[in-house]
């Protein structure tokens, strides 16, 4: 399994600045580095921009991601693109993305190696403040992608992944309580995980989310949210 670095934040990508590049304008990359290792040169690149909170969104549908936030390894891109933000560093807030290479982890190791190229400028001492991300931090924000990009999970999927929470965090409730919400369970079983997983009290992002979409996705099949 490929370890991201432990406070990157993996999502569905949902904008992107500019025009996607045409499907036959994109090329096979010559990289031959497994994910492992593009991560592993992600992670020294962070931690040399001293860069807090990163996101790293990729165009794999939110049903097709693991309950701790990452995606499955036989995950399908709807398209290649990755943006990468860093909205914490040492030299202010940066935002890069590209959809060259016709392969969406191809397209990262092109940033991770872009950011190790540009912190090596420093080595020759013509610059003083960070000067060479200049241009990255006026990338604008984008365009909002089209839905398939963060399809919803089935009913199905939301009763699984609120069975496992509840299971991981202590709580018994059985499959036909939480598609029902017999006697308030499912309310009961979100707000009991919720106390273990919000992120105001240190937990992870990427599994609140799908707590909530979770959460949402029940509540509509049942008739609305009763929280």
């Amino acid at each position: 399994m490929s370890d991201y670095p432990a406070s990157l934040d993996v999502r569905p990508l949902t904008t992107w600045p500019g025009t996607l590049t045409p499907a036959h304008r994109r090329s096979r990359s010559n990289f031959s580095a497994p994910l492992g290792a593009t991560l592993d040169v992600l992670t020294r690149e962070l931690n040399a921009l001293g860069a807090r909170h990163p996101v790293l969104e990729v165009a794999i549908p939110a049903d097709q991601f693991r309950l701790d936030g990452r995606p499955r390894a036989n995950a399908r891109e709807d398209h290649p693109g990755v943006v990468l933000s860093l909205p914490h560093t040492t030299v202010g807030a940066l935002r890069y993305a590209t959809d060259t290479f016709d392969r969406w982890r191809d397209n990262l190791r092109a940033i991770a190696l872009g950011l190790e190229a540009l912190r090596k400028v420093d080595r020759y001492g013509i610059t003083k403040r960070g000067e060479q991300y200049a241009g990255f931090k006026a990338l604008p924000s984008g365009i909002a992608m089209p839905s398939a990009a963060a399809v919803q999970m089935t009913v199905d999927e939301a009763a699984r992944a609120l069975l496992q929470l509840a299971a991981e965090n202590g709580f018994t409730v059985h499959r036909d309580e939480i598609l029902t919400n017999t006697d308030g369970l499912r309310d009961r079983a979100y707000r009991h995980i919720a106390r273990y997983v919000h992120p105001d009290t240190g937990g992870d992002r990427a599994i609140w989310d799908r707590l909530e979409q979770a959460k949402h996705v029940l509540d509509q099949h049942t008739g609305g949210d009763r929280g």
